[in-house]
């Protein structure tokens, strides 16, 4: 069975919190699992989630600060110590390679799974397989840091109402949809394209370009609301968006459900961030991420 969401591992900024775990999401897209910026206690946190090394087969780090990347010496250990049969490919910004280097050798371990180094050095595709293509961009943060889009080719969408006006009916439905044509009748004439899903992950940044090209036309939208509106010069400092700014962007870009999530922990009032989101002008479907929350990707269009 086919499964796309967002699990919810960990949410706080800087600092874990007696409510808030270091960042963790894990996206479940059909049989891949992919884990984004796995801070410190991810371990812990997928197993109260229920989500097993296992699960993994690919690694996206947005940038080396602490709450984004200390969780990968243990996860990286785990999916060795329980020998994930598959191989695992990690991606994290070219120049936090020696961070990555130290993370995933932090401590004496028996390597038995194969993980892939895959760099980030530039804007563009990163990965093109049969269910998506994982590009990237980058973002203004005080160091490199890169956000992730999903994109699911087009597919197609059968119309019944055609398929009865030609006749194509029982075993011959299958038959069009696999050889694109039958009787001289095209695939196209009785079908429509349906737009595959998108899926952006953008964390620590300010505005930018990388930010609007990430979010544009998302089905889902997981972004950094670090800062609420009144500490919009604070934001801008430390290379961070307010939950006004997050909406605004998806507000823009026509984003289905909107995920905010990395909150300080000066803030104790989930609440406002929900607020301050509407009153930018979003009136799409809206989450404020909390741990181990479960957040399923829109359906198809």
């Amino acid at each position: 069975m086919s499964v796309r969401e967002l699990v919810v591992l960990g949410t706080a900024s800087q600092v874990p919190t007696r409510h808030r775990n270091h960042n963790g999401y894990v996206l479940r897209w059909d049989g891949h699992g992919i884990l984004f910026d796995p801070g410190e206690g991810t371990q812990r946190q997928m197993l109260r989630a229920g989500v097993a090394a296992h699960d993994l087969d690919r690694i996206c780090v947005t940038h080396f600060h602490g709450d984004h990347s200390l969780g990968l010496a243990g996860v990286i250990q785990r999916i060795n110590l329980d020998q994930v049969p598959h191989p695992v490919t990690a991606h994290y910004p070219a120049s936090g390679q020696h961070f990555f280097e130290r993370l995933r050798y932090a401590t004496a371990y028996r390597e038995t799974v194969q993980l892939t180094e895959a760099p980030v050095s530039a804007d563009g595709p990163l990965a093109v397989t049969a269910d998506f293509t994982l590009d990237t961009r980058l973002l203004s943060h005080p160091v490199e840091s890169y956000g992730y889009r999903i994109t699911e080719p087009d597919g197609r969408r059968l119309l019944p109402e055609k398929l009865a006006a030609h006749g194509i009916k029982g075993p011959d439905v299958g038959r069009i949809q696999r050889e694109g044509g039958l009787n001289g009748v095209g695939l196209d004439e009785v079908s429509e394209v349906r737009r595959g899903q998108r899926f952006a992950f953008v964390m620590d940044t300010r505005l930018c370009d990388g930010v609007h090209a990430l979010a544009e036309g998302a089905d889902m939208l997981v972004i950094e609301s670090t800062f609420l509106d009144e500490d919009v010069r604070l934001a801008a400092d430390h290379g961070h968006l307010t939950a006004g700014q997050a909406a605004a962007v998806a507000r823009d870009a026509g984003v289905r459900h909107l995920v905010l999530t990395h909150f300080s922990q000066r803030y104790s009032e989930p609440a406002a961030f929900e607020r301050q989101a509407r009153a930018a002008g979003f009136e799409g479907e809206l989450s404020i991420a909390q741990d181990l929350m479960r957040v399923p990707v829109p359906k198809r269009t």
